[in-house]
């Protein structure tokens, strides 16, 4: 899971990624991009890794992506280009508002912010909508046959943007196979941060004009002190402005929630580990997150949940009160499911 950090100049996006991350920046960060891989957290790992107690535990991973900074105006346009370019590899967007004062600058307008870049997204859409639509239209005048489907989906996206509505709106195209490649900037999900000052905890009334996008609010210099602590100060310092968990855990929370990604696990001596699904994913695609060749020769998944397994205390004794079970290919894998894959290649 990676999700790109967005924002307008002076929103703090910098500092969100320093909270997230915990990754220092050098005063000329600007200048290139930067990406820091973090650990999920998930007590259920925890607690398999103590009844396992295998040789390693690994636990999921996200990326926080933080492209390099926009272009000056001198070169705007191919800048642009390249800007958004980076964000396209982005699974999801986390758009940083500035939503505290700052010396020297106007009072903060998050809104009117969220708009702005917003439109950019949907025009940087069009933009490509309408290359590939001319590209579809000049095959056909050399004899090739275009693939009217896709030709039919493009001329919605144009409709929609063209009227200044965002893919995301529309799941239909935000969602459709034959869309994915392109990688639509205003069809990916949105998790929009309202950069507080340390003293506002509270989401700002205006969030709820935002549309199609989930809001949230961090105290970025806050939590930027926070991710530099020891785990012993983090949890003093949480305490003291009541908070029950860090912006990263929580936004990590948010981000799986925004993909409707879910974590099933396998477990053994040699290793206890989680592994990232979208939801609704079958047993045989689970499969394949391992590896190509459990897909190819799967036979069966033993699966078990986590609180079946925790409640039985051993996976010899869920067998035996009959919590096991075997699933076949088309099983869709739950959040929390340990499963063992039955394979032959």
């Amino acid at each position: 899971m990676k999700l790109a950090i967005i924002g307008l100049a002076q929103s703090g996006k910098a500092t969100v990624f320093q909270a997230l991350t915990g990754t220092p920046l050098t005063a000329g960060h600007k200048s290139e991009s930067h990406i820091g891989t973090i650990r999920v957290p998930d007590v259920r790992v925890d607690r398999l890794s103590a009844i396992y107690k295998p040789r390693k535990t690994i636990y999921a991973q996200v990326e926080y992506f933080l492209p390099a900074a926009r272009a000056k105006a001198e070169d705007r346009k191919s800048g642009q280009q390249a800007y958004w370019a980076q964000v396209r590899d982005g699974d999801a967007l986390i758009h940083c508002l500035r939503n505290f004062d700052a010396y020297g600058a106007e009072a903060p307008t998050p809104i009117d912010d969220f708009r702005q870049l917003d439109q950019e997204l949907i025009l940087a859409d069009l933009v490509s909508v309408e290359k590939r639509l001319e590209r579809l239209q000049l095959d056909q005048k050399r004899g090739k046959k275009p693939d009217p489907a896709e030709s039919e989906l493009l001329s919605r996206c144009r409709h929609e943007l063209e009227n200044e509505r965002p893919l995301r709106m529309t799941p239909e195209l935000a969602t459709a196979p034959k869309l994915r490649g392109f990688a639509f900037l205003s069809a990916k999900p949105q998790l929009v941060l309202f950069n507080n000052s340390d003293e506002d905890a509270d989401l700002p009334a205006s969030a709820a004009a935002l549309e199609g996008a989930t809001a949230f609010v961090i105290r970025g210099k806050l939590e930027q002190e926070l991710a530099g602590m020891s785990p012993e100060e983090a949890g003093e310092f949480l305490s003291e402005f009541g908070l029950e968990a860090s912006a990263a855990d929580r936004i990590i929370q948010k981000s799986y929630e925004l993909l409707g990604l879910i974590s099933f696990f396998t477990v053994g001596e040699d290793e206890v580990r989680a592994w990232t699904i979208p939801r609704a994913t079958t047993a045989l695609d689970a499969a394949e997150v391992i590896h190509s060749d459990i897909k190819k020769g799967f036979i069966r998944a033993e699966v078990v949940a986590f609180e079946e397994l925790i409640a039985a205390g051993s996976h010899a004794e869920a067998r035996k009160q009959g919590t096991v079970r075997l699933e076949g290919k088309q099983y869709e894998a739950l959040d929390g499911d340990i499963i063992h894959f039955r394979f032959n290649v």
